[in-house]
């Protein structure tokens, strides 16, 4: 058989088309914006002052500024390697125990909703996964563009966190700098002016950046307006007993919404309470109105986790028997007034 060559010119113009789609266009990329956290931390790591403090993250330090593990953590990770377990996947439902034992720590082993089996959770890396799976959530169910209220300051990746999802970021009064405190009536005429129905995160304890809370009190205040608004709340609970250093004071806002009857979304983070910085434990669940949703919910928000890729898996903590029906065969999952 005869072979024919290409053309020289041909031969050139193909090889660019080629480099091109093999991973030239790359070259094009612009540089994104460097990290002013991180940033921060180096020119720290590289100060040469002997007295210095970071205060660019709230990590645990001891004395000499190395980091610090906690004895219980120490504690579970030689229960981790005693116990020889394997590493397997863990599949669609996640890891359980974990689960469990993570909405039980946020909502109280006497949680009405958990007994009940109305809690559809997601197994998320960190905090930020939980958030990105909410995010994602939200933004197929209500639509690319829905308003998504976030307070005045906030942690700085909420904004492209639900930004990047679809959603408009606004911002509601919160932190007054003229005294350095809650700007409480500010807050609530903005709750009450937002339109029926709104999403609004809100920051369970030790708000960050400002490390400002509401007191309880105000916390029922806030509840209240809420709920004669019907507005959809997202928690971001990343300092649950590093606030205050007891971990059920600072599960009060959680708690006491979901008395109320709020139908919430709860994202976790293991980071700070812990010290588990590393490994990126997270969870993001929802109190829901019925058992039955709980299965729709969970098999939509695992979807949502891999769109996302920050979750893993996806179960629900529920202390009854799971129903027939499996989440594969689950078509269609509603908001309606965002009481899923």
């Amino acid at each position: 058989m005869a072979l024919r060559m290409m053309p020289l010119k041909r031969q050139a113009a193909s090889m660019a088309v080629r480099s091109m789609s093999t991973g030239g266009w790359m070259s094009e990329l612009p540089m994104g914006p460097p990290d002013a956290l991180f940033g921060l931390i180096d020119a720290f790591n590289k100060d040469p002052a002997e007295k210095k403090i970071s205060l660019g993250i709230g990590a645990y330090r001891d004395d000499n500024n190395k980091p610090h593990v906690l004895p219980s953590v120490r504690k579970a990770e030689k229960v981790v390697l005693d116990n020889m377990m394997n590493h397997e996947y863990a599949g669609i439902a996640g890891v359980p125990d974990f689960v469990e034992k993570s909405l039980e720590f946020a909502y109280g082993e006497a949680s009405t909703p958990l007994a009940e089996g109305r809690v559809a959770a997601v197994q998320a890396i960190s905090g930020t996964g939980a958030l990105r799976i909410g995010a994602n959530l939200f933004a197929k169910f209500a639509g690319a563009g829905t308003p998504f209220y976030l307070p005045a300051p906030s942690w700085g990746n909420h904004t492209p966190i639900f930004g990047h999802a679809g959603l408009e970021v606004k911002q509601y009064t919160y932190y007054d700098p003229n005294t350095c405190g809650l700007d409480f009536t500010g807050m609530l005429d903005d709750l009450m002016a937002a339109p029926e129905g709104s999403m609004f995160l809100l920051h369970a304890c030790a708000h960050n950046p400002t490390g400002v809370d509401p007191t309880e009190e105000q916390w029922r205040e806030i509840s209240d307006v809420m709920k004669k608004k019907s507005h959809a709340i997202f928690f971001d609970c990343a300092y649950q007993g590093f606030a205050s250093g007891d971990a059920e004071k600072d599960a009060f806002a959680v708690r006491h919404f979901v008395e109320e009857g709020h139908n919430i979304l709860l994202a976790q983070s293991y980071s700070k309470n812990f010290g588990l910085y590393g490994e990126r434990v997270g969870a993001l669940s929802a109190v829901l109105v019925s058992v039955p949703r709980v299965w729709r919910i969970a098999a939509t928000a695992a979807t949502s986790a891999t769109s996302a890729t920050s979750a893993t898996s996806a179960t629900t903590a529920t202390r009854s028997p799971s129903p027939a029906a499996t989440t594969t065969q689950i078509t269609q999952t509603t908001l309606p007034n965002h009481r899923v």
